[in-house]
């Protein structure tokens, strides 16, 4: 093992063993380079002649790149074609991280890491596979959940999806979740995905306590917890009485035992799917500086190994957006289409004609709602029919359809659901 690995974890598991044993052996053996070409570049820093890092500089000490490029891009050379920090630039790292705290009230008081800057959150939970799966261990999702995950951790670091119900009876099925947690084995990692993909559905506010309640109930019997936050569509809720917080504001500090890990970004919150910024923070309670720092070089070091960083001109972009006077309202105004379209489909789907042939999942929130099919009728053969009589797209997933609201237009929501009123009934005759 590498020196400055072992340093890491002699760190870590000074200030908490349970957050070092969660460590996959990956996890364990990696660290950020601070010898070598970084280290190296580093003491180099402010030299008059610096030919260290491998970037091509003009002669008047700018970062070279093409007018053809940067005359369309209206920022500084510095912020758009050098690379960005491996941990994510200072700049964006701190404003998120508040963010974080002003999205989620019950954090105040409570100690968190500076968020590490990943390519957009699907890479964000591949990291979090890399710092926490080993091959064969067990993570715990939900019956329903986003099938990104397959590749991401059973195929790329041999974890073993073991899925909990979502539902039962509509309403959060909590003691499935608490019942895995208790069942055999020490380590145990889950992930929560609030608003869901693909169900559009986050707990309210009861169902929230007794999620943290299961949670911070096994780690008293001596479970050790890993919490993987998906928080991709944070802030999307569209009903009163839904908790508007993410989990991990509950889980930052509910007890020694669990480590809550928060993947997160503009990606949706933003409206920015193309830019591929997205960030990884951890808390546990008791957490401090040094213990979040080691965990912080660890995470950056498995992003400087895997994409060497994020896309700095992305970062600075969202900088400026962030402390733009008219941010807030801008975001507001996009929220507000959102809720239209989720009202359309609420309004909609109360006529009870449409329960002939199909119902709806729980949904209050997110870009998705699924429906079910009655008996009888495949999911599949709708799909099809949609596409090739109706002209409308939807996804199967394992006899639901799912149907991203996110996307139409609310004059278009009716319309929508009559055409897979009527496939319904065709694939049904």
């Amino acid at each position: 093992m590498n020196p400055q690995a072992q340093s890491l974890n002699e760190v870590i598991s000074s200030k908490n063993q349970v957050v070092y044993d969660l460590l996959s052996e990956r996890g364990k053996n990696i660290f950020f380079p601070k010898k070598g070409i970084l280290g190296q570049g580093a003491e180099a820093k402010g030299t008059r002649i610096n030919a260290t890092i491998g970037t091509a500089i003009e002669d008047d000490g700018g970062p070279m790149h093409l007018e053809s490029i940067s005359e369309k891009l209206g920022i500084a050379a510095d912020k758009a074609f050098l690379y960005a920090p491996s941990f994510g630039r200072p700049d964006i790292r701190k404003r998120w991280q508040q963010m974080i705290a002003e999205k989620n009230p019950r954090l105040k008081g409570k100690t968190i890491s500076l968020p590490i800057a990943t390519s957009a959150l699907t890479h964000g939970i591949s990291m979090t596979g890399y710092m926490f799966l080993n091959e064969g261990q067990e993570i715990l999702v939900p019956n329903l959940y986003w099938g990104n995950y397959n590749l991401a951790l059973s195929n790329a670091y041999g974890a073993k999806i073991v899925t909990y119900n979502l539902f039962k009876n509509n309403v959060m099925d909590v003691e499935s979740l608490s019942a895995a947690l208790l069942a055999d084995g020490d380590k145990k990692v889950v992930l929560l995905n609030f608003p869901n993909n693909p169900t559009g559905y986050s707990p309210t506010v009861s169902e929230m306590q007794a999620l943290v309640a299961a949670i911070k109930n096994a780690a008293e019997k001596g479970k050790k917890i890993a919490v993987i936050c998906d928080d991709a569509y944070f802030g999307l809720v569209y009903e009163e009485g839904v908790d508007r917080q993410s989990p991990f504001a509950y889980l930052a500090d509910v007890h020694e035992n669990v480590l809550a890990i928060k993947v997160d970004g503009p990606t949706k919150e933003d409206y920015v799917w193309g830019f591929r910024v997205g960030f990884i923070t951890y808390a546990v309670k008791g957490g401090d500086a040094q213990l979040y720092e080691a965990l912080e070089n660890k995470t950056a070091g498995a992003v400087r190994g895997n994409i060497s960083n994020a896309s700095n001109l992305s970062q600075s972009l969202l900088v400026q957006a962030f402390e733009s006077p008219t941010y807030a309202a801008e975001k507001k105004a996009k929220f507000d289409i959102m809720q239209t379209r989720y009202n359309a489909v609420k309004k909609t789907l109360s006529n009870p004609k449409y329960a002939e042939y199909f119902k709806a999942l729980p949904y209050n929130s997110g870009y998705f709602m699924c429906i079910k099919p009655a008996e009888g009728i495949d999911a599949e053969k709708v799909r099809l029919l949609l596409i090739e009589k109706f002209s409308i797209g939807t996804i199967n997933i394992n006899g639901l359809i799912r149907i991203a609201f996110s996307a139409v237009a609310a004059k278009d929501v009716e319309t929508m659901f009559e055409g897979i009123y009527e496939a319904c009934k065709i694939v049904k005759g």
